[in-house]
């Protein structure tokens, strides 16, 4: 199986995944090859700088190779997990290095959090629960996607993000609250919440 075929192969990914956490170093870099290209692409865009995308990479696939024996298929398909880490780490390495670059946190990076338009390969990767989520959040007016993005994906304060949005501090608590009520009321229609 070529290695294009395998990024987009989840019965693969699982395989290699098992192996992984069978200590199975053959598997683990197989993995590694089919699926680090699109994983360096998401740090990349989340992060907008390779030497940044790179540590994250790397240490992604180091939790990946020590936590590989708690994926469990049956709550993401394969891509959707590993991704998950390196989406968690490139946020903190946002979160570690914005006193330093205050202009870090941009569309781009919040484009990266929920792709609305993702393929439908990549939409048939995500879980139901994550699909749900990101169906859900599309309902909400883009100011208020952005502004619940920069408060729980990006982990700011409701005053951080009132600044970085030149919005009153009383405006962005009224949005956060209102789409988090509009957002808890579709995941439960949804049977998702």
């Amino acid at each position: 199986m070529s290695t294009v075929a395998a990024q987009s192969d989840p019965a693969q990914l699982r395989a290699w995944l098992h192996g992984a956490a069978h200590r199975d170093r053959t598997a683990f870099r197989s993995l590694y090859d089919a699926s680090s290209p699109k994983l360096y692409g998401l740090a990349l865009r989340i992060l907008g700088r390779r030497e940044l995308a790179e540590e994250v990479l790397q240490e992604s696939f180091v939790a990946i190779w020590h936590h590989a024996v708690d994926y469990e298929s049956a709550l993401s398909a394969p891509m959707t997990w590993m991704t998950t880490i390196v989406r968690n780490r490139a946020f903190d390495v946002l979160r570690r290095t914005r006193n330093d670059d205050t202009d870090t946190i941009d569309g781009a990076a919040l484009e990266s959090i929920a792709d609305l338009a993702a393929t439908p390969a990549e939409r048939l990767q995500m879980s139901r629960e994550a699909q749900a989520l990101a169906d859900c959040m599309a309902t909400l007016e883009e100011r208020h996607r952005e502004v619940i993005g920069m408060a729980f994906f990006h982990d700011l304060s409701h005053s951080d993000v009132a600044d970085k949005l030149t919005l009153p501090l009383g405006t962005v608590k009224t949005w956060i609250r209102r789409s988090l009520a509009r957002l808890h009321s579709c995941l439960s229609a949804r049977g998702a919440a």
